[in-house]
């Protein structure tokens, strides 16, 4: 029997390679291309897995026919408001108190800076520090030396150079709102093609590993970011509570400093120095104590289960990431490494376990893809 040469047939292993080549040249190419928008990508990626969930909730308060429109964009919205809203805030605030800033360094070139009484009271380090300080602002002509390049000229200078930097910020920020827009718009169709995907070239084992890394983004998300959040609102009152100066301030930057391992005790460790440099001794302590006891509490007990646990991952390994991940790609880290640990992880256990082996070996279930609409008129 003669074959149709026009029938189609088993690829040739040359067409095979070809294809690899040119479809990893492509892949790299793209890369290239988007790299300066990579990071904005990411956390595109990490916001809509771990605002998924409540962006389901949204949709079914609101109409089917809002849905697909209104329901990404009202969230997105609050995404935009809950960032940007802070930093108008302290730019208003920074340019409000920028003539302050010009004066003190005016008057520090020509008479110093006087040492502040509560410096020399600091237990173990005051006396040094105020040596210090005497030597090296109090002095005029130290004074003179440390600020005299500083001028109203250098500061435009460098308030241009931060603006830009800022401005960058800001527009990587809009593409990641853009970008987090169609995620949510698409995303389960998206979520559709990977699962599709991922099921050709990898097999059922991929879908596993991609579950993992999503139970760790969520898990860091609540173990990180809630949880720390939740230290700065606990040691607020704490602060308000023994008349902290500022407390709601410096309660935030306790809140912000909890989502980076080990940095919250600096936060409370500088207060309780300060109140016991005006002699508030019992403030201090309290300050002390409860910030060690939440720390404690947060970091062997709440941190462990919601990040660990949500993605069967052992709590070193967590830390690892989390430490590995903040030293590599900086606070973008904290969510990235976490991820890639989980997957190094449930790719350990795919190779290891045998009960892994021997489920990865059963032929999967097939899924049901949504069809038809919701109960309420909405799509599945």
């Amino acid at each position: 029997m003669v074959r149709d040469p026009t029938a189609p047939g088993d690829p040739h292993p040359l067409q095979v390679a070809t294809r690899l080549v040119l479809a990893i040249g492509l892949v790299l190419a793209g890369l290239w291309i988007l790299h300066p928008f990579l990071v904005a990508l990411v956390w595109a990626g990490i916001f809509a897995i771990a605002l998924w969930p409540l962006f389901r909730r949204l949709q079914r308060v609101l109409p089917a026919i809002c849905e697909r429109g209104v329901a990404p964009l009202l969230l997105v919205t609050a995404v935009a408001v809950m960032f940007i809203a802070p930093l108008v805030f302290l730019g208003f605030a920074v340019a409000r108190e920028t003539h302050f800033v010009v004066e003190f360094i005016t008057a520090a070139r020509h008479s110093g800076v006087p040492v502040p009484d509560w410096v020399g009271q600091v237990p173990m380090i005051g006396a040094a520090t105020a040596d210090w300080w005497r030597a090296n602002l109090a002095d005029p002509a130290t004074a003179q030396e440390l600020f005299g390049r500083i001028n109203a000229r250098t500061l435009a200078e460098s308030a241009r150079e931060y603006g830009a930097i800022v401005a960058h910020r800001l527009v990587l920020f809009g593409f990641t709102l853009l970008t987090l827009f169609f995620l949510f718009r698409d995303g389960s169709r998206l979520t559709e093609q990977l699962r599709d995907l991922s099921d050709r070239v990898i097999g059922i084992r991929g879908e596993r590993i991609a579950l993992q890394m999503i139970a760790a983004v969520h898990g860091t998300v609540s173990g990180l970011v809630l949880v720390g959040l939740a230290e700065g609102v606990i040691l607020g009152v704490v602060y308000f509570a023994v008349g902290l100066p500022y407390p709601a301030s410096i309660g935030a930057l306790t809140g912000v400093a909890a989502v980076i391992p080990f940095a919250a005790p600096v936060v409370f460790t500088f207060a309780a120095l300060y109140l016991l440099a005006v002699n508030s001794t019992m403030a201090a302590i309290i300050v002390l104590v409860a910030g060690s006891v939440v720390i404690f509490v947060a970091d062997h007990f709440v941190r462990p289960v919601l990040i660990g646990g949500a993605a069967r991952l052992p709590f070193l390994w967590v830390l690892l990431g989390i430490l590995g991940g903040l030293e590599t790609l900086g606070f973008l880290g904290l969510f990235v490494g976490p991820a890639i640990m989980a997957a190094l992880i449930a790719l350990w256990r795919e190779w290891t376990e045998p009960s892994s082996r021997t489920e990865q070996a059963r032929p999967a279930p097939a899924r049901q893809r949504p069809s038809g609409r919701r109960a309420g008129g909405r799509k599945a």
